[in-house]
Order: C-alpha cells, then sequence, then structure tokens
C-alpha cells in the first residue's frame, strides 16, 4: 500500500449535503457507475440510517457496483451499522464507515457524553462493525480540534477492535497544511498499532486549504487514502476536490512518489455529469475541470503553447477528458451515428426508447444551431433525463414572450400540470422574471428563489445556455436546471425543473450529520 494512494469518492454521500444537490436513488446510481468508470477505489454511496431514501439508494448502488468496493457510513450506535450492513449485503466488496466525535466541544455540547463514555461506545461500535465485514473504517469527527492524547487512546482501540481504516477528519476546515499533516504524522507516531490500519484523511475547504492540508497529510503524516468530491461538492464551502488531489498526485509524481488508479480521462465527463445533476455550475476558473483550465489569453502564454506545449502546460486537456472534437452530424445523419457517437462519450442511455427520444432532441437542435458540440450532447442527454422523470408533474408547452426599451416585459407561458394544460401570461422586470411570474400564477408554489445563474454550454452567440434555478421551501432546498439555446426557455425549464422536485414524492433528503 505504500506506493498506492487509495481515493475514497464521497460525492454520493457529503457532497450531497450542500444545500439542493441531494439526488434521487436514480440520479445517484447513475453517478455511482460513472464514479465506477472513473475507477476510484471506494464509493461511499450515502448513509444508510438517514432515511429510507438513502437506505435504497446504498442497497442499488452495492447491488450494481462491481469494480470499486461500495461504502455506508453509519454512527457508533448498533442500529446505524445494522442499516448499513443490510443495504451493503449484496456488495461485491464492502465498507462500513462509523464516526463519533472526539473534540472536547463535540462531546460536551453535541453528544453530552464523557470522555471516558464515547471511548467505550467508539469500542464497541467497531466490535460490532467487524461482526459484518472485516473493512470496517473508523472517522474522529472534529479531530484536528480533539486531545491528541485522547486522540491517540480512542485510535488505538479502534484499531484494536479491527478497524482496518483510520480517517483524520478536518470536519470544520480549522486546520492549517503544515500543522494537519504534523497531526496526522504524529498521531501514527503515537500509536503501537498504527501499521494495522491505512491512514486517511477528510477535509473541509472553509479556508480553502482542504487539497493543500491533504496532500500535506499524505505527504508529511503518511496518509494513503484521501476522501473527496467530484468538484469539491460539498455543506458549507464543500470537500476536498477529487480532481486536482488525482491530477496533483499525477502530475508530481516525482514529489510523491504515489501511483492513483483513476482513469483520468474520465474526470470532466464525471464532473459534468456532477454539475447537471446537482445543479451546481462549475466556476470557469476552477482548477483541472473549469472551462479556463487549459485557456491561453496572453499572447506571450499562446505563442509558447504553439511552439512547445508544455512551456505553459503542465497537464493535457485529453489526459482528464476535455476533447476538441465536434460531432459533425446534421439533421441529415442517421440514428446508428448519432448512437456511435454517445458510446464515444461514454454516455449510457438505459433503453432504446431513450436513445430514440435523445435522438429526436439532438435533430431538433440541429435545426436551430449551426454547430453541435459535444458539450451540447452531455447537456441534451442531462436535460432529458431532469424533464422526463416518471413523476413528472410540471412540463412546459409552449412559451412566448416580449421585452423592450418602451414596453414592459410579458411572457405568455403554456405548461401542463398533470397532464392538464394551462396558459398563463405575466409582467415582470425583465423576461424571465415575467416567464417565472407567470409560472407561478400556476403553480403557486409559495417557493422563495434563493439563486438564478446562467452559463454558456459551448463558445459563441449560438451556444446553449445552461440554467441553474434554486428554491427553497419550508427548510427544503432544490436545485432545477435547464439547457436550451434560448436563455428565456433555458429558464421556464429550470424553474420547472426544481418545482418538480419540491413537488416530487421521491426521497430527496440530505443525509444527517457526517465527518
Amino acid at each position: 500500500m505504500a506506493d498506492k494512494l487509495i481515493i475514497f469518492d464521497t460525492t454520493l454521500r457529503d457532497g450531497e449535503q450542500s444545500p439542493g444537490a441531494s439526488m434521487t436513488r436514480e440520479e445517484k446510481l447513475r453517478l455511482a457507475r460513472q464514479l465506477e468508470k472513473l475507477r476510484v477505489d471506494v464509493i461511499e454511496a450515502g448513509f444508510a440510517a438517514s432515511s429510507n431514501g438513502d437506505f435504497e439508494a446504498v442497497r442499488s448502488i452495492a447491488d450494481a457496483i462491481k469494480d470499486c468496493t461500495v461504502c455506508s457510513l453509519a454512527r457508533a450506535n448498533d442500529r446505524d451499522i445494522a442499516r448499513a450492513a443490510e443495504a451493503l449485503r449484496g456488495a461485491k466488496s464492502m465498507r462500513i464507515h462509523t464516526f463519533m466525535a472526539t473534540s472536547a466541544l463535540h462531546m460536551e455540547k453535541k453528544l453530552r457524553m464523557t470522555p471516558e463514555q464515547v471511548h467505550e461506545q467508539i469500542r464497541l461500535a467497531v466490535r460490532y462493525a467487524r461482526k459484518f465485514t472485516d473493512n470496517v473504517e473508523f472517522s474522529p469527527e472534529d479531530a484536528s480540534r480533539s486531545d491528541l492524547d485522547f486522540l491517540c487512546r480512542v485510535l488505538e482501540s479502534a484499531i484494536a477492535e479491527g478497524a482496518t481504516t483510520i480517517n483524520i477528519p478536518d470536519t470544520v476546515g480549522y486546520g492549517v497544511p503544515e500543522l494537519f499533516g504534523e497531526q496526522v504524522r504524529r498521531v501514527r507516531e503515537r500509536i503501537p498499532n498504527s501499521d494495522k490500519a491505512v491512514w486517511s484523511v477528510h477535509c473541509h475547504n472553509d479556508l480553502g486549504m482542504a487539497v493543500a492540508n491533504s496532500l500535506a497529510a499524505v505527504k508529511i503524516g503518511g496518509a494513503r487514502q484521501v476522501e473527496c468530491t467530484v468538484n469539491g461538492l460539498g455543506e458549507r464551502a464543500g470537500n476536498t476536490s477529487l480532481e486536482e488531489i488525482v491530477m496533483a498526485v499525477k502530475t508530481r509524481r516525482d514529489y510523491y512518489g504515489l501511483e492513483v488508479g483513476v482513469d483520468t480521462t474520465q474526470i470532466v465527463p464525471a464532473s459534468k455529469l456532477v454539475s447537471s445533476i446537482t445543479g451546481f455550475p462549475v466556476q470557469p476558473n476552477k482548477a483541472v475541470v473549469g472551462a479556463n483550465a487549459f485557456a491561453h489569453a496572453s499572447g506571450i502564454h499562446q505563442d509558447g503553447v504553439l511552439k512547445q506545449r508544455d512551456t505553459y502546460e503542465i497537464m493535457r486537456a485529453e489526459d482528464v477528458g476535455w476533447t476538441t472534437n465536434k460531432i459533425v452530424l446534421g439533421k441529415l445523419s442517421g440514428r446508428n451515428a448519432f448512437k456511435q457517437r454517445l458510446e464515444e462519450l461514454g454516455i449510457e442511455l438505459e433503453s432504446e426508447q431513450e436513445v430514440n427520444d435523445a435522438f429526436r432532441r439532438f435533430k431538433d437542435l440541429a435545426d436551430r444551431k449551426a454547430e453541435i458540440f459535444d458539450e451540447d450532447i452531455h447537456a441534451l442527454v442531462s436535460d432529458q433525463a431532469v424533464h422526463h422523470e416518471p413523476d413528472e408533474h410540471y412540463r412546459l408547452v409552449s412559451m412566448a414572450q416580449a421585452s423592450g426599451t418602451d414596453a414592459r416585459p410579458h411572457a405568455r407561458v403554456v405548461i401542463t400540470v398533470d397532464g392538464s394544460e394551462h396558459s398563463t401570461e405575466a409582467d415582470g422586470n425583465g423576461p424571465v422574471d415575467a416567464t417565472f411570474k407567470a409560472i407561478e400564477a400556476q403553480a403557486d408554489s409559495g417557493a422563495e428563489l434563493m439563486l438564478y445563474s446562467v452559463n454558456a454550454i459551448t463558445t459563441g452567440t449560438e451556444s446553449q445556455g445552461e440554467v441553474t434555478v434554486r428554491l427553497s421551501r419550508s427548510g427544503r432546498i432544490v436545485n432545477g436546471v435547464g439547457a436550451d439555446p434560448d436563455i428565456v426557455v433555458a429558464s421556464a425549464k429550470a424553474y420547472l425543473s426544481a418545482l418538480n422536485k419540491l413537488h416530487s414524492r421521491a426521497e430527496r433528503v440530505n443525509p444527517q450529520g457526517g465527518v
């Protein structure tokens, strides 16, 4: 294990804790299959005991995934652990990840337990988890603010009871790279049986140092597993970014001396899928997966890259899944050619009917847009998945809007509500505002609009616009995404997508708690 860094992906569990990022079972399964293509070592599929919906999602992923270890989080109690074991029963390779807080602040204020009680409960929890599997991970929540002596005693006991992975979480993003790396090293050196477990880290990005802290723990502390999420998704400021960890270790193998088993060409497809499912767009200057990550505006830089690529590029765009290929199909192209391009892009549709629907939507787009890029195909398929769910309550039929410098913007929208067609009209401060008000005139959802975001999918004025809408109602937050060459139409699609999630009976409950 000394020369391999284990990549533990928690996008489906900790990433899902971002407000509005919760996913249905079908969405989680789709993302898990992409993570399997990415070849991460461990997929933390969810928190099985947190809800029936999350239990079913973990069980579905455990049954479907064959090339990765599937893990469920569990609090350090018998009920959670048994529930996790039940959900993971069908996994080819399973792991139970149990946790309990060890900082004085958490023990006193949250758990209301003495250190001795916490220590004993951790011992019993790990012992119980070992009855179901020999692959048990333990995390002392808020480890970076825990007393070092107490932390060492607890972790020594956890290993003695059979924990095979010990994870040190920087739960609130309090760590500083040098200090955090040194903390991991000191704990490993002070615990007599530390060699019996793989050491792991799980860092949050509250101070913008999650990746730096994780890499310091690897280099200084000897950690050989990093817990991370695609796009750095996660509650508050997010988690350690998977793509940044993987490419840092691969690009600077001379320094870290480690191998990772990830198929890096699947990084960008995974990033796009996470973004489309959750409705969290990737900022253009995001490392590795941002639209500008391999762009050069400076004349000096452009000249250097043209003469010798590695003058300004330390990674190749194609190595992480970026492509400059254009799909050269048009409205006269056949279905087989379109299907082949889907396969080349790694897009898997569940049925021939879904392929036919995607092909029809492609033809419609080709009538409106001269050039179709790969990004357009990804957006088209994601938009199809969002707007054709079995429990779709609202659906856009047609719309028209007018605006100008001398007239108040006006929108007319026709939607179906449970299959029944309704037409509504409204004025607004702009065409998007008028469209949303027209929809609300029929839906009367009572939801608060928390976020409206627009991103161009490709370059040029013909680009499709991808709109994210975040709605809140009664403490529940959801994201809706829509794509279309007409940005107002994309906005209507996104708003209706969010309304469908608010109305949906499918469980989208964020896991309660975690490391």
